[in-house]
């Protein structure tokens, strides 16, 4: 919910090159957004992600706030289809204050007001990931539908996971196919490796391939005094955000090869730190090396590994975790 002092770092890039893999396997760069509360354009967040799945072998993949970063995976010959005239791109950054509001968690993204941008109106796909299949942890809603309908419109077949809020998956299977994509939805939870493993297996039976991981689900509880974390919450923050990302890598590691793509959803204060976010940010500091320990590991197989690592995003667990007073802005 706040943003970086100005003196945070602006980047934090890990490379590693073999004579068959020229471009960089990992590049992690924070951008949050000036404002100092969550901004309700989702889709601005989710563009890191689709930059980072590009697999161009002669271009460093970048990670920012646009949605290309999470759409990629461009073979290198690929080119941008033309496109009839457009109407005039709107601005969804900035539609109106965020009020004071708190909901139950799990929340639903129909709760939020005002309600999130993850229609993708503004974005012009380019058939970066025709006949690619992706998996999405998260992707009911918030960031991960966002990357869902993105990935959809560049030409992948999407598999969405989420343990809860299937009524908001079901909202981002209609999204997806609207666009002309496929879409599955999986209940799982990815604190189980068991269920990790029925999720891949589902995907691919499905799908017959996996290409992209997008480890996006994560839990976070907000706490204002060390002594309300509890040993319950400060284990159920790890082991959704560090143990589950762990967990769908090792499930999907079976079925991905050269030009694969693994990317995690990190988060700017698991750099800079939180003070009412103890746990959650001791998780993303951990997904953060994770990321770059496994792109070195993975570089000599032609697996990339990045990570996105966006400033304050309005999705439902803003309302459902923090308090009144920090929602509002």
């Amino acid at each position: 919910m706040d943003e970086p002092p100005s003196n945070a770092p602006t980047s934090c890039r890990t490379v590693r090159s073999t004579p068959s893999i020229a471009y960089a396997t990992c590049r992690i760069v924070i951008s949050a957004p000036s404002i100092g509360h969550a901004t309700p354009s989702i889709a601005r967040a989710t563009s890191s992600i689709a930059r980072a799945t590009s697999s161009s072998a002669d271009a460093t993949p970048s990670i920012g706030l646009t949605i290309s970063s999470i759409v990629g995976a461009t073979p290198s010959n690929a080119r941008a289809q033309p496109h009839a005239a457009a109407a005039p791109l709107r601005n969804p950054a900035n539609p109106g204050p965020i009020h004071a509001q708190q909901v139950d968690y799990p929340a639903s993204q129909d709760q939020l007001d005002p309600a999130p941008d993850s229609d993708l109106s503004n974005y012009r796909p380019a058939d970066k990931l025709r006949g690619r299949v992706a998996l999405i942890t998260g992707g009911d809603s918030g960031i991960g539908r966002a990357v869902a309908i993105a990935y959809a419109m560049e030409g992948a077949h999407v598999a969405i996971l989420n343990d809860t809020r299937m009524d908001d998956a079901a909202e981002t299977k209609r999204l997806v196919e609207a666009k002309g994509g496929r879409c599955l939805t999986i209940q799982a939870d990815i604190r189980e490796f068991d269920q990790c493993e029925r999720a891949v297996a589902e995907t691919v039976a499905e799908y017959g391939a996996l290409d992209i991981l997008v480890n996006n689900a994560a839990y976070q509880r907000m706490q204002r005094d060390f002594d309300d974390v509890t040993l319950e919450q400060f284990d159920r923050t790890i082991r959704t955000n560090v143990y589950g990302t762990f967990h769908m890598t090792k499930a999907a590691m079976p079925h991905l090869g050269e030009r694969s793509v693994i990317i995690n959803t990190g988060s700017i204060i698991g750099l800079t730190g939180k003070e009412f976010l103890l746990d959650y940010t001791t998780s993303k500091g951990a997904v953060h090396t994770f990321t770059k320990s496994l792109a070195l590991m993975l570089a000599d197989k032609g697996i990339r590994v990045n990570a996105v690592v966006p400033g304050p995003v309005w999705t439902p667990n803003i309302p459902a975790t923090m308090t009144p007073d920090m929602v509002e802005g």
